[in-house]
């Protein structure tokens, strides 16, 4: 939050005279991990709503903050692919965003009404998987290092923290209506630098060292498949590619005025 502040702090000073603009996007966010199997997975999509305050130069490049919220989820029972059926494993969780962003139109902005244009930026997000467990009760999972997270008998293996850096880059095309309105279509990718926003990254590890150490329910939802469990140190995910969520929507976006730099 605070280098979103200073961000949003920066441009108030230096942008004396120039033109805001107030933004909000309704669309969908979804996401690609170790419980889907395509780039780009609708039947991970939950709703996403994004709102930003933007710089406009009138020129190519522009800047924005802004804040997003987004829902997604992952289920086993949804792959086609019997094996990961088997693995019957499952999540959901919220998304919430801030991030700062340069965004560069690709065509002269004075000249076109209608243009391509790129961004990419940095932000924070917070997330928080859950699952229902065999009773259909809501339970949160990182709490329960269900792949050995802070267990001595996994050292190398830490527990994820629930907020972390994110990187969005995307593209969108924007149409402007008048002098205070443009319609913009969005499609954004968020670079994550971790591989748990599923819950899911590694290998399985000891059931019974994991009941003892976190409970029963830890090792329920470590291995839900229906066989007797020997799968210590078999692959429960794919550790090699981080996960990574999207923003993808109709961006409406009004003119404000200008900020007046305090004298």
């Amino acid at each position: 939050m605070k280098f979103c502040l200073i961000f949003l702090l920066f441009f108030t000073n230096l942008c004396k005279g120039q033109e805001l603009q107030a933004e909000l996007m309704a669309g969908i966010a979804g996401y690609n991990g170790d419980l889907t199997q395509k780039r780009i997975s609708l039947k991970s999509v939950g709703p996403a709503f994004t709102f930003n305050i933007k710089y406009n130069s009138g020129d190519y490049i522009n800047l924005r903050a802004g804040i997003g919220y987004g829902q997604v989820a992952g289920d086993d029972k949804k792959n086609s692919e019997a094996d990961l059926r088997f693995r019957n494993l499952s999540f959901k969780t919220n998304i919430l965003e801030i991030n700062v962003a340069a965004e560069v139109n690709l065509f002269d902005p004075e000249v076109y009404t209608s243009s391509p244009y790129i961004f990419g930026g940095i932000g924070l997000f917070h997330f928080n998987p859950f699952t229902y467990d065999n009773d259909n009760k809501k339970t949160f999972l990182q709490p329960l290092g269900t792949e050995g997270q802070g267990l001595e008998e996994y050292p190398d293996r830490k527990k994820y923290a629930l907020t972390q850096l994110c990187f969005p880059v995307g593209l969108g095309w924007k149409w402007t209506v008048n002098e205070k309105w443009d319609v913009s279509y969005e499609f954004g990718f968020r670079i994550l630098l971790t591989d748990y926003l599923d819950d899911i990254s590694k290998t399985y590890v000891s059931l019974n060292a994991l009941e003892a150490e976190r409970g029963p329910k830890a090792a329920q939802l470590s291995y839900r498949g229906s066989l007797p469990f020997q799968y210590v140190g078999e692959m429960r995910g794919n550790s090699s590619v981080d996960d990574i969520y999207f923003f993808s929507g109709i961006k409406v976006s009004r003119n404000i005025g200008t900020f007046k730099k305090r004298e």
